[in-house]
């Protein structure tokens, strides 16, 4: 997936409540493209999801996995590939999604919900501690790896 390939899919859900998440999130906290990506991860407001689906549909995206409530696939024209999380917000801005684990879901706190570039755009996405976060408990790939050593570059840098 090419960052064209991401802004045009985040201008189509131009309204919508979406975060970027995943390699493409640690690129959009980086402002550059530092590796090639095979998805597109994207966090949103689980309220939202019909809406959301039906402009994705609309561009000819279908799912093509269900691990619902947790997460689900939609893979498009391109081929491109767009891995949707529903979150269920707190009147604080914090935010749930479940997990595979019933009564232990993923937890968002409200400042890591920030902004990053991509291609020179302003996007959402989550902070540099929660990726960091979400990227415990599985052994790493070597892309993992790779933005591991960019999301402590961040911390150590800046504090996020």
């Amino acid at each position: 997936m090419t960052g064209d390939d991401v802004l045009e899919i985040l201008n189509a859900l131009d309204g919508f409540d979406v975060h970027v998440g995943g390699g493409w999130g640690v690129d959009a906290l980086v402002g550059r493209q530092t590796r090639t990506h095979d998805d597109l991860d994207l966090m949103h407001r689980e309220e939202q999801e019909p809406q959301l689906l039906e402009v994705l549909q609309e561009r000819g995206f279908v799912e093509t996995l269900s691990w619902r409530p947790v997460r689900f696939v939609l893979t498009g024209p391109g081929p491109r590939e767009i891995d949707l999380h529903p979150l269920r917000f707190a009147d604080d801005g914090s935010a749930e999604q479940s997990s595979l684990t019933p009564g232990e879901p993923f937890r968002y706190p409200a400042d890591c919900f920030v902004t990053g570039t991509i291609l020179g755009r302003t996007v959402r996405c989550l902070s540099a501690r929660q990726q960091l976060h979400f990227h415990q408990g599985y052994e790493p790939r070597e892309r993992d790896l790779h933005d591991l050593e960019l999301l402590h570059g961040i911390i150590g840098g800046a504090g996020s």
